[in-house]
């Protein structure tokens, strides 16, 4: 098992994360908060939706639309169910 220095790993971690362009992507997410002309509320909500990721808006929409959906698949096996067909 090769021994390697923190200082090594945090090397190693940091390239990591430079060859991956994460860095580049959070800086410029964080360069785009700082230019805000008016501090975000939520700014975990703002990186999030920078970064491409859902934010809590999107995902309580999500939840809504799967039970209305999940409500309507169960109406229309019961009515199959019903009709004599076969689920």
């Amino acid at each position: 098992m090769a021994y390697q220095s923190t200082e090594a790993k945090k090397e190693d971690f940091r390239k990591y994360l430079e060859k991956s362009n994460v860095i580049d992507s959070l800086t410029k997410v964080l360069v785009n908060l700082y230019e805000e002309p008016e501090r975000p509320d939520k700014p975990m909500e703002f990186i999030k939706k920078a970064l491409g990721g859902p934010v809590q808006a999107d995902v309580d929409s999500l939840r809504q639309e799967n039970e209305s959906l999940r409500a309507e698949v169960d109406a229309l096996k019961k009515k199959l169910a019903e009709s004599g067909g076969t689920s």
